[in-house]
């Protein structure tokens, strides 16, 4: 029906614009990186080592993947190289089989260091590299990662590991317990670096630096490539070419689409599982109407994120002071009508969330444009109901946009994720107290272990505490709640949105 209401030069006028938008990003992401320069042919699988050779018939694959072709030459040219691969892609091995003719495995010493977000991806490149490596193979390799017992690392690494794959707090701390010593170090991997970040660990890759030898190769594997984890490379890389598999040439996908088909009365707990999921650094969330922007702002706050709003209710005064938040970066949060967001400019936006299919299929560009600017890249995710979708799929072929389906995070998923934050939070602050300072906490140790049997949710309440002031609240001063022009009508959906929770600090 929209598609009717429109004459056919107001269509062609949207058609052109959306191409011009997309051509401005892919123009300016061009210009974030460069290519390999000077570039390398591909390798095929004739062309590698006997070793390599026999790790992918060890693997059982036909050949190698693109990946594996494009980059692989690179890494045994030692040349820093980014590559932007999603999951799934063969990018393990990409990083991995070349590893089997960069390293000595007459010296044991750590040659090599793969860092992971989670302990379980961390798992599945060192069992994938055992397979690789063959049962009789020279080269030996640790797992180390946090929230389990130091032992069998420690050993691990006495053994004189040559290849150490983990999580970066870990990681760090067994460099400043000096059981892991990084001088003899010929390659850094980080693996999945957007999701590292995501993952809290900013702080520790940065104290991890100064452990690192100034002659290293590094390689850099993430499925996009936004500002954060361009900051990291430059943090770690030498002028790194760069790479990217997008249909058989080197560009960059500035913005990520994809969608989640939700059940009406559940979207607002959707929402909460994907922003535990994504963790974004800032989002804009639209609605459709002003209701919904109301209710799906105080349901968030009443979450524990640091949230607000803009719709036509608001006064000058408050719009002003979600403004000044904003412009503060006190904001991680914005929920918004696309009318009440005209006008707004946020740099450095990782996340456009629909919370509704747009009604006019032109809003659907205007929303997702609002991210992945000036060479970044972004993220825009749609939560479509079973009877919006085939109408968001029109919508993403009329403009040539390619949408990945994916399921809604499990309460399962959400709690194994927040467990690994929690952990990289607790170790964190556990690795800056003195002596003096863990001599004193050893006190409670006997209450901790008798709390954890008898009255966990104590423990997990305490727990929680910390992660949401970490990870959801403000470091700015306290704002009002927004001064409205009338009354609003009454939140619809559960109950998250009924009760006007004072806002935590």
């Amino acid at each position: 029906m929209a598609e009717e209401r429109k004459s056919e030069p107001y269509k062609q006028v949207i058609d052109l614009t959306s191409r011009a938008i997309k051509q401005d990003r892919e123009e300016a992401t061009r210009d974030a990186f460069a290519e390999p320069d000077p570039p390398l042919p591909d390798v095929q699988l004739e062309d590698l080592s006997d070793s390599m050779r026999q790790a992918v018939e060890r693997m059982n694959w036909p050949g190698l993947m693109p990946v594996q072709q494009k980059a692989i030459p690179y890494l045994l040219e030692r040349r820093d190289l980014i590559v932007q691969s999603r999951t799934g892609s063969g990018k393990t091995g990409a990083f991995m089989l070349p590893l089997l003719d960069l390293l000595d495995p007459s010296q044991a010493v750590t040659q090599a260091l793969v860092l992971a977000p989670t302990r379980e991806l961390a798992r599945q490149v060192e069992a994938e590299f055992e397979r690789m490596n063959g049962p009789d193979a020279a080269i030996r390799t640790a797992l180390v990662y946090g929230g389990v017992r130091y032992g069998p690392q420690l050993q691990a690494l006495k053994e004189g590991a040559h290849v150490v794959i983990g999580t970066p707090g870990r990681i760090l701390d067994h460099l400043e317990r000096k059981t892991l010593d990084l001088r003899s170090l010929r390659v850094l991997v980080f693996d999945e670096a957007d999701e590292m970040l995501s993952m809290g660990f900013f702080p520790a890759m940065k104290q991890l630096r100064r452990y690192l030898p100034r002659e290293r190769t590094t390689f850099m594997f993430s499925a996009t490539i936004p500002h954060r984890v361009q900051s990291l490379a430059q943090e770690f890389m030498n002028d790194p070419g760069f790479l990217s598999l997008s249909v058989g040439k080197v560009s960059v996908d500035a913005i990520e689409h994809r969608y989640h088909v939700v059940d009406a009365m559940e979207k607002d707990r959707a929402l909460a599982r994907i922003l535990e999921m994504e963790n974004p650094d800032s989002a804009i969330i639209f609605c459709n109407t002003k209701r919904d922007v109301e209710y799906l702002a105080t349901f968030l706050r009443n979450f524990g994120y640091n949230a607000d709003e803009i719709s036509g209710d608001l006064s000058q005064r408050a719009r002003e002071a979600v403004m000044d938040r904003i412009r503060r970066n006190e904001l991680r949060i914005l929920v918004a009508t696309d009318v009440a967001a005209r006008g707004i400019d946020i740099s450095d936006l990782s996340h456009v969330i629909m919370y509704d299919v747009p009604q006019d299929q032109e809003y659907y560009v205007h929303r997702a444009g609002r991210t992945a600017r000036a060479g970044k890249a972004g993220i825009a995710i749609v939560l479509a109901t079973r009877g919006d979708e085939r109408t968001l799929l029109s919508i993403t072929r009329l403009y040539g946009i390619d949408i990945e389906k994916k399921p809604v995070p499990t309460d399962e998923d959400v709690s194994a994720r927040v467990a690994e934050r929690a952990t990289v939070m607790l170790e964190d602050r556990r690795r800056v107290l003195s002596n003096l300072q863990k001599e004193r906490a050893r006190r409670f140790l006997p209450l901790i272990k008798d709390l954890a049997e008898e009255e966990p949710e104590i423990l997990a309440a305490l727990v929680d505490s910390i992660y949401h002031e970490s990870l959801h609240q403000t470091s700015g001063p306290e704002i009002e709640p927004p001064e409205r022009l009338e009354k609003p009508a009454s939140p619809r959906g559960g109950d998250g949105g009924r009760r006007k929770g004072r806002r935590r600090k």
